[in-house]
């Protein structure tokens, strides 16, 4: 088998895997198989450029940067759906429709209506050619690179799908995924998102599609538009889709009759709840694609579909109490607690209040009765607050002045809705909380050592910072509770360790607010040791690649601290790595600080990844696509047309491997 025979090989099998795991949820393969392959076929791609295929599997790990997403219109106008809100709206939508048709027996396609951010995506010849966002339903932003990260939609059809259609849908932000995003955005002391929805609609204008490839969008398809498509029915449609590779949810329904659309609404209501994403209602649609075209469009929207939106579940509860929680940065977020009462079928005791200014708004007091739904059908919150059942003696609330942990008076910054307790090293949540992030598993990774056991440590007065944790002894670990001989070993062990994890995990692992992993590896790239970066100010900082002001001043206050001063003295003094190791530093010059090179093309001098590395190494960029940030494009033998084209178009310098040479050797 020749290597273009390989790549197509494994490209087609990598599709498949690819639709089985993400559209079918049935994987024939590992997680680690999968990658094996992928990688396999990433390197066959690189070393034999001229098969580059716009719509390889490998184009779903990202990397490709929009600096300005582009308007564009749409061929075919996106109109938005009227709603309902009863029964009684659909009775009189169905008399609509049939002075229109004619008195004559109306099926319906049920659809769950999905709360994401609307998307139309463009196949011309079975592959993908162009995602756009709905904007204002005549035009919207071109996302094809963010889009194409997505692993549910298809790069590559199957079947005997159309020469060119647009099929729309829904970019969705499962229930489990952006739980996992907001731990994550908490570990670093950072806000959490708040609803799925604007999480993934805001996913799809990251300008770098590497980041969008980490996120766990997925993408629910359920219209197809176009001409010529040959097709009769809404349930048709959504089956075609299916067969052509589409992952178009299964819980649709062909409905005979209004009643039975009533069925579906009834069983929906209640079982909604149970799906791993958000749903806020059905979708009505006469099926008879000929019907939909005698009933055509109002203004705004299709006169042959019809949206119906649940109620959100609201329950009323009383308010016992408030109590107050201090995260690891100090943030005070209130806690309403409640008398506990079921809603969206889970038992809900508890809701956040947010901040000062939400309680004010709410003027919610001890003892009201409350009126609770589920936020983004996730998290409970208070909506109101039934004044006319309130106790005429309840006295409003007062926002607590000193911090409920340690005492100390609490400080409000101007601009900012929390509350924070300024006792960074004396509060015992906030030292537990930084331990507890210093320890986790992208940070130093300790083995032996959890979150509980930390807070145990604390308690037992054993730590009282991140570097108490190397002069921890055996002896003392094992009184503690569930503590034994070996658990004491394996801790004390894992602590010694971790003198091994390299500097830019350290560097994440000492909780400077808004380092994460990403900012933490190039700042440790950048420094290469961390008395470099303790002595850098401000304006130095923000002169590093993707540093911001609000970072920098961030890193600034955190060495002008004398205590953090300190305890990096001591974990130097422990053998932790607090800078890059020499043999795995692999800068030789800065001669190409600042310069971005797009490479294109088969050379002979090097390999397309040695090529990528020494122009890393000399302090240069690689970049993904031509732009006009781009500096140089080094093109070896069968260099793409495309690229060619757009160099010449702005006048960007196309240099050979020679030239290259001469730059950083000259």
């Amino acid at each position: 088998m020749n290597v273009l025979e390989t790549i197509t090989k494994l490209r087609a099998e990598l599709n498949q895997h690819n639709f089985n795991y993400y559209v079918l949820d049935n994987p024939m393969i590992s997680d680690y198989e999968f990658d094996i392959k992928l990688k396999e076929l990433q390197d066959l791609e690189n070393k034999h450029p001229e098969f580059f295929d716009e719509n390889s599997p490998t184009v779903r790990v990202g990397g490709a940067i929009t600096k300005n997403f582009e308007t564009v219109p749409h061929e075919n106008r996106m109109y938005s759906l009227d709603n309902s809100y009863s029964k009684e709206d659909l009775l009189d939508w169905e008399t609509r429709c049939k002075k229109i048709v004619g008195e004559v027996a109306i099926e319906y396609t049920c659809e769950l209506k999905y709360d994401g951010a609307s998307i139309s995506i463009t196949y011309e010849n079975g592959l993908l050619k162009r995602a756009v966002t709905r904007g204002d339903g005549f035009q919207g932003d071109d996302v094809t690179n963010n889009v194409k990260t997505i692993k549910a939609v298809p790069i590559k059809l199957k079947g005997d799908f159309p020469d060119k259609f647009d099929i729309r849908g829904e970019i969705i932000l499962p229930f489990a995924g952006f739980e996992k995003m907001n731990q994550d955005l908490i570990e670093i002391g950072e806000t959490p998102y708040s609803n799925p929805r604007n999480t993934a609609s805001g996913s799809l204008k990251l300008q770098n599609s590497a980041e969008v490839a980490k996120r766990p969008l997925d993408c629910l398809l359920y219209s197809i538009v176009g001409n010529n498509l040959d097709l009769t029915t809404q349930n048709e449609a959504l089956q075609k889709a299916r067969d052509w590779g589409f992952k178009v949810p299964n819980q649709s329904k062909l409905a005979k009759n209004l009643d039975e659309v009533f069925q579906f609404i009834d069983y929906w209501d209640v079982h909604r709840h149970e799906l791993p994403y958000e749903t806020d209602g059905v979708v009505v649609k006469v099926n008879l694609i000929q019907y939909q075209e005698e009933l055509g469009y109002t203004a705004k929207s299709p006169r042959w579909a019809m949206a119906y939106k649940f109620k959100s579940e609201q329950v009323s509860t009383v308010l016992n109490s408030i109590s107050y929680q201090v995260g690891r940065t100090g943030a005070i977020t209130p806690v309403a607690n409640l008398e506990p009462v079921q809603l969206a079928g889970t038992i809900v005791k508890r809701a956040s209040l947010h901040n000062a200014d939400q309680i004010e708004k709410l003027d919610i007091r001890i003892g009201d009765t409350v009126f609770v739904e589920k936020g983004g059908e996730i998290i409970p919150k208070i909506i109101a607050v039934d004044l006319a059942a309130r106790n005429p003696n309840a006295e409003p609330t007062k926002y607590i002045t000193n911090c409920p942990e340690c005492n100390t008076e609490l400080v409000r910054i101007e601009g900012e809705a929390n509350h924070y307790c300024p006792n960074f090293y004396g509060c015992p949540p906030q030292i537990i909380g930084r331990i507890q992030h210093f320890i986790s598993r992208k940070a130093m990774d300790i083995e032996g050592l959890g979150g509980e056991t930390v807070a145990l440590l604390f308690n037992a007065g054993l730590v009282s910072n991140y570097a108490d944790l190397y002069e921890l002894q055996k002896e003392q670990i094992i009184p503690l509770e569930r503590m034994a001989e070996k658990s004491a070993e394996n801790l004390v062990k894992g602590v010694e360790d971790s003198k091994n994890v390299p500097f830019e995990r350290v560097l994440y692992a000492l909780g400077i607010r808004y380092v994460g992993e990403t900012v933490a590896k190039k700042l440790a790239k950048h420094y290469k040791n961390i008395d470099a970066l303790a002595n850098a100010n401000i304006l130095e900082l923000v002169l590093v690649d993707e540093i911001g002001e609000k970072i920098a001043q961030s890193v600034v206050q955190f060495f002008d601290n004398q205590e953090n001063i300190t305890i990096i003295e001591r974990l130097k003094q422990y053998g932790v790595q607090l800078e890059i190791n020499a043999s795995n530093d692999t800068t030789v010059s800065d001669k190409l600080k600042g310069k971005i090179f797009v490479v294109s093309g088969v050379f002979e001098i090097y390999s397309r990844d040695d090529l990528k590395k020494a122009i890393e190494n000399n302090g240069g960029k690689v970049g993904s696509s031509i732009s006009s940030k781009t500096d140089y494009v080094i093109a070896g033998d069968n260099m793409g047309p495309s690229k060619l084209e757009k160099a010449n178009q702005l006048k960007i310098p196309i240099i050979t491997e020679v030239d290259f040479n001469q730059l950083i050797n000259g």
